[in-house]
């Protein structure tokens, strides 16, 4: 297997995954900064013109982040990042839902919308006007969620799992792009500092 990869929270997440459960992923460079994932060719494997895509040993590929994951945690179920029981896997995927809706996807786009503008502006509709707003959105995610896991070690319960992969990956990148984490939200604070020191933060990032 191969991982198409490039700058930014979304391959970040999916080598922080990988790492985890010790799947060794051959890293291909994509130049998202030059819009090398905007041209034809790239698009022909994934024709939203996203990354990170997984491309597989028969020439096939896999886009979108926590599918992605999905798929690594299929072909290797242990250590288990999303579950081993339906209720378990059904928790995992409620949070990691929730942490994508009400934080990272409002976080992603405040950036995209504002200080990620000229990067962006050419390639997709972009809305300047409601960069304000989302940036707004993801931190009152962030203050629902530090309310949420008071006595709790993670995002999901008392395991590590693909909510914490997506939530630090993105959280990382908020702190790089002027969306830091508000002092007074101390569960995510202390959250934030359990997770962003394991190894496969860290050596991925």
């Amino acid at each position: 297997m191969k991982l198409l990869n490039s700058v930014g929270p979304n391959p970040h997440l999916v080598r922080i995954f990988a790492k985890e459960k010790g799947i060794d992923l051959e890293l291909e460079a994509v130049d998202l900064m030059g819009g090398e994932n905007r041209a034809d060719e790239y698009k022909a494997k994934n024709p939203a013109g996203q990354l990170p895509c997984l491309q597989l040993d028969d020439g096939s590929h896999i886009a979108e982040t926590l599918v992605i994951c999905e798929y690594l945690e299929d072909i290797q179920p242990e250590p288990t990042l999303i579950g081993s029981t339906p209720e378990e896997k059904a928790n995992t995927r409620m949070w990691a839902r929730r942490a994508e809706f009400a934080i990272t996807a409002p976080m992603a786009d405040g950036f995209r919308y504002s200080e990620g503008l000229p990067l962006f502006q050419d390639r997709f509709r972009v809305l300047p006007e409601a960069a304000d707003g989302l940036k707004a959105k993801a931190r009152d995610g962030l203050e629902w969620l530090d309310q949420q896991i008071e006595g709790r070690d993670f995002i999901a319960g008392d395991k590590f799992s693909l909510a914490d992969v997506l939530l630090i990956s993105f959280l990382i990148f908020g702190g790089q792009v002027g969306q830091p984490i508000d002092p007074s939200l101390k569960n995510v604070g202390a959250w934030y500092e359990r997770v962003s020191t394991r190894p496969s933060v860290t050596q991925t990032a």
